[in-house]
This record gives C-alpha cells, sequence and structure tokens, in this order.
C-alpha cells in the first residue's frame, strides 16, 4: 500500500467571492498522473474501476474517482484520501506510468451565477454551457499560470492548480469574483 504524508493544503481556509460567486479551497484529495497507450487504456480502466475517457474535453466519475482527459494518452485521476489510485494499479500488466501528484496540485472549487464569468476574468476559454458543458475538462491558462478545469455542474466548476500558484490564483478569482455578473 502506498502511504501518502499529511501535508497542510495551501489554501486551507481560505474562502472568498461576492454575491454571484463563492471561492472555496477544495478538500484534500489523491492525484495522479495517468499516462499510456490507446490499447491499454481498457486494462486500466478495469484496474480503476472507472471509465477513462478517450475524448477532448471530456471526464468520467465513479467509485469516488474522477478520470480528466488531458491529452491522447494523459489523465489526470482524482481521488479520495487514502483511495488507492497508485494501488489499484499496481497489479496491472498494462504499460502505464502513474506519477503521484497529490501534494503538487490543490483545487478551488468555483460556484454561483458568475462563476464562469470570474474564471473569464483571467481565463480565455469558452466557458457557455454549449461549449464546456457539465463534465467537460481542459488544461488552459488562468492569468499567467496553468490550471485544469472542470464543469462539475452548470454553475460550479474545479480549478486544479499547482500548489506553489495557488495563492495567485486564489487571488485573481477574488478579484474576478468581485466583478462577475450574472
Amino acid at each position: 500500500m502506498v502511504e501518502m504524508a499529511n501535508r497542510m493544503l495551501p489554501l486551507s481556509g481560505f474562502f472568498g467571492g461576492s454575491s454571484a460567486v463563492r471561492l472555496e479551497a477544495a478538500p484534500a484529495a489523491e492525484r495522479i498522473s495517468l499516462r499510456a497507450r490507446p490499447e491499454d487504456v481498457p486494462a486500466l480502466s478495469s484496474a480503476l474501476g472507472l471509465e477513462l475517457p478517450v475524448r477532448s474535453k471530456t471526464s468520467a466519475s465513479a467509485n469516488g474517482r474522477t478520470a480528466l482527459w488531458l491529452g491522447p494518452d494523459e489523465w489526470l485521476v482524482i481521488g479520495e484520501v487514502g483511495g488507492g489510485l497508485l494501488d489499484a494499479l499496481v497489479g496491472t500488466s498494462a504499460l502505464h506510468s502513474a506519477t503521484d501528484v497529490s501534494h503538487r496540485n490543490t483545487a478551488i472549487l468555483v460556484s454561483g451565477p458568475g462563476a464562469a464569468n470570474a474564471i473569464n476574468g483571467g481565463c480565455p476559454q469558452d466557458l457557455s454551457l454549449k461549449a464546456f458543458p457539465v463534465g467537460a475538462c481542459a488544461r488552459t491558462l488562468f492569468g499567467k499560470v496553468e490550471i485544469v478545469l472542470l464543469r462539475t455542474a452548470e454553475d460550479a466548476f474545479r480549478v486544479e492548480v499547482w500548489r506553489s500558484f495557488s495563492d495567485y490564483a486564489f487571488g485573481l478569482l477574488a478579484e474576478a469574483a468581485r466583478d462577475a455578473w450574472l
């Protein structure tokens, strides 16, 4: 079993927003960066207990885990702390690379009727429901940092960001939330 060291979340206790946008630090999560060939996707999906998405801008969730498609051979898999993401892959013979990035990333939850507008305060991604429906995800830019963005509901998003940039991303989101319109 892979042990995870306890580490304080960089945005622990952070809250913000406006009347149209709520910002909060996401709970701790386990994360892996997964790389694999297309022919190995079925075996890895079986091992993880969820179907790895194979189309751009898509995600899949099952059994407390979410897999976000980042490229033709790359996924970010997010699960509950202690969920055993790496352990699940130990027994598979599928060729893959899995790296624990749990302590590299943190996440900001952005919700409310002005959530998309607040994110667009620093992100060029078209966040209309038609172009970016619930379940859509993308690696994109927010201000000067790379993020992985997941739409979790019509008016809610998960912003995955490297912990070293989390203060900057939260501050920019807080500023954009004050200017967000409905």
